[in-house]
């Protein structure tokens, strides 16, 4: 078993290291070196916030009342209601990329890091929208219900509609062969075994992946309903239970907030120990907060597209929230507790074990719950991305049942794996992908930047006429 353990970490390593070179490779802006994956990621944000008038601000109230579901026709074809695909999504990004994500960034970049996330998380509202409101538009509902959705469809009718259609086919299939490794969803499996390990003492982490495997195994043989009926109930209680801790420590710690929160604004424009100074935090934030919403990657969007609605703009403005809740408020408490517990400046620590010290410095066994947190993240993450690459997975290999069948067996044993990994070789693989999959995407959202703004403004129109 060592043997074999130690086979597949030499070859890991070695697709990591030629994949990342590919996906952070820089260039030279004002006399300062820049990965480039940063401006393509960051550029579309900004473009989509100001193309769209600030969406994410004047739609906001709007999105919150279609999410009570006031808006809600429970006749519109899809398989969950718009809440559900919500907190699908969440669930999904909601967890190790805020508790052990905002950690990575702070323990690299300092306290300013946070500041950066939050900032890339306001203009990733617009994106968030942009793509989820045409996953709806151009999905695919099969005759049974099921509904398949995403950046593959979108792409391919939408382009087509703007007659490129071999463009619009380019673009989707080679979204789909940048996406499909991400089924390898790593660094869920890792950061759950290292806050386990850290706790328990344990030192099984292919035992772990095993059992993890045959937990998931379990709810995604029911598909979007068994998965949104799961993480519509645990996703807000795991998210209370992870805020009221932090809420807690915050309380006992009140007198260093105003200190803190000047470390965090302070970090973001004079850095001490970053190298690259302003730009090198600010690359450090924008990495963590791309990966924590997902916003240009148009994964979440393929559970919107699942959502129970007749206008697509409705699921968009829905799916806006995500970056805010997932980013600026989770994101934002979490940076809080370990800059007021000063967490981030203990030797030897790396990941979410930071987060972990932070909680176990006001009340012992705190950790313990950080544990039970973590673990309930990791597993609705993981339930929320198998979702996503059977999807893509159904757009290149087919929708049939042996298909669906297959690719649930390959996920679940791809899992076993991932507590084997260093936390860097985690995290530089996922970032890697998550850049290699926004090219397609976010092409195609420039050149359907037109249809997204038409279509937002005829549907604010018929939301504000009388009924």
């Amino acid at each position: 078993m060592q043997a074999l353990a130690a086979s597949f970490q030499e070859i890991t390593v070695a697709i990591i290291s030629m994949v990342t070179d590919i996906a952070f490779s820089q260039v030279r802006v004002l006399g300062v070196d820049v990965e480039w994956a940063v401006l393509w990621m960051a550029v579309p944000m900004l473009f989509f916030t100001v193309y769209l008038g600030f969406v994410n601000v004047r739609c906001f109230p709007l999105s919150i009342r279609i999410l009570k579901g006031r808006y809600a026709d429970p006749d519109a074809p899809g398989e969950v209601t718009q809440f559900q695909a919500l907190t699908t999504a969440l669930a999904g990004t909601v967890g190790l990329g805020n508790i052990a994500g905002v950690a990575i960034a702070i323990g690299i970049g300092g306290p300013g890091a946070a500041f950066w996330m939050m900032v890339i998380a306001f203009f990733a509202m617009s994106l968030k929208f942009a793509e989820s409101t045409l996953a709806v538009k151009h999905r695919t509902i099969l005759a049974d219900g099921s509904v398949f959705g995403g950046p593959m469809y979108y792409l391919r009718a939408g382009l087509e509609e703007r007659n490129w259609p071999l463009l619009g086919k380019v673009l989707a299939l080679s979204y789909a062969l940048c996406a499909i490794p991400q089924m390898l969803v790593y660094t869920q499996v890792n950061q759950a075994y290292s806050q386990l390990s850290a706790v328990t003492g344990l030192e099984a982490p292919w035992t772990f992946g095993f059992v993890l495997a045959l937990a998931v195994a379990l709810v995604i043989i029911g598909g979007i309903r068994s998965i949104a009926s799961v993480t519509s109930r645990v996703v807000p209680l795991m998210c209370a239970i992870y805020l009221l801790a932090a809420v807690t420590i915050l309380v006992l710690h009140a007198g260093a907030i105003p200190g803190a929160l000047v470390s965090i604004v302070s970090g973001a424009f004079a850095p001490e120990g970053v190298v690259g100074g302003v730009i090198g935090v600010f690359v450090i934030g924008m990495r963590r907060a791309v990966y924590s919403t997902e916003a240009g990657t148009g994964v979440s969007t393929m559970v919107h597209a699942a959502a129970k609605t007749r206008e697509p703009v409705s699921q968009g403005l829905a799916a806006s929230t995500e970056p805010f809740f997932d980013t600026v408020v989770v994101n934002f408490m979490t940076a809080l507790v370990i800059v007021v517990t000063g967490a981030y400046q203990l030797e030897g620590l790396n990941d979410i074990q930071i987060t972990s010290a932070a909680f176990g410095s006001v009340i012992w066994w705190f950790p313990y719950i950080l544990a039970v947190c973590v673990l309930l993240f990791a597993f609705t993450t993981i339930i929320s991305w198998s979702y996503y690459m059977s999807r893509v997975w159904a757009f290149l290999f087919g929708h049939s049942r042996l298909s669906m069948y297959v690719y649930r067996v390959l996920f679940c044993v791809a899992l076993i794996p991932g507590g084997v990994l260093t936390v860097r070789q985690v995290i530089d693989f996922i970032d890697s992908l998550v850049v290699l999959v926004t090219i397609p995407n976010i092409i195609g959202l420039y050149i359907l930047a037109p249809t997204i703004k038409r279509d937002l403004r005829d549907y604010l129109a018929g939301v504000a006429a009388p009924k």
